[in-house]
């Protein structure tokens, strides 16, 4: 796995991230991490990695979009000292010009999204050994319906910031369209963005893969 032991793994996002996790940093007794993939990412790599006592760090924000991180970064990531950071964000910058099409100033276009994200990721790895890139994601198989297809060139911009800063990139949107060719979404998001535990876990599958989890390890 390319987190290697004792490291501290930052993730940071919005609702899909928060998930109900403590306030105001989630880590600690009481299943502080909230109840979706990061949870998961925890207790699997506990689970299968036991000694390499990974510390992961749940700053994910409801409602969140790039703006929004950036607004936070110095406080939620650069001075927690992170080792790795992982990144899920974009959602909130493409549904608001969808569900809010009047309310310019909660919209986050493309290029502003690319540029601070770009800048975000920069910083980042001044400090941090690494970053993961997750792209966001519509739980929509029909790859012209609007906003699926906006979320598609929102998703494009994190692989062409991945590449361009070598780190590493989850495909959640791909993870996402495997499922859907046996699964309704409503079988896994009731509004196609907020995903059950079914979905949280193609989250978290795509997320380990990026690493290189290895699903097989024996421990012991």
């Amino acid at each position: 796995m390319k987190i290697k032991p004792g490291s501290k793994l930052i993730m940071i996002g919005d609702s899909i991230t928060d998930c109900g996790r403590a306030q105001p940093v989630a880590e600690g007794l009481f299943d502080p991490l909230g109840r979706g993939y990061v949870n998961i990412v925890s207790a699997l790599i506990g689970a299968t990695y036991p000694e390499y006592r990974t510390r992961i760090v749940n700053v994910g924000c409801s409602g969140n979009n790039v703006k929004s991180l950036k607004d936070r970064w110095r406080r939620d990531v650069i001075d927690l000292k992170p080792d790795w950071v992982s990144i899920m964000i974009g959602i909130n910058d493409v549904w608001r010009q969808f569900d809010l099409p009047l309310m310019k100033e909660q919209h986050v276009m493309l290029d502003e999204y690319e540029e601070t994200l770009d800048r975000l990721v920069a910083t980042t790895l001044r400090s941090a050994k690494g970053v993961v890139l997750m792209a966001p994601y519509y739980i929509e198989p029909n790859r012209n319906d609007a906003m699926r297809a906006r979320m598609d060139e929102y998703g494009a911009v994190v692989k062409k910031v991945a590449i361009k800063r070598k780190t590493l990139f989850a495909d959640t949107q791909a993870a996402f369209d495997t499922i859907l060719e046996t699964c309704h979404p409503a079988a896994l998001a009731w509004d196609r963005v907020h995903p059950n535990q079914i979905g949280h876990a193609v989250i978290a599958r795509a997320f380990l893969d990026a690493v290189g989890f290895e699903w097989n390890r024996h421990v012991g």
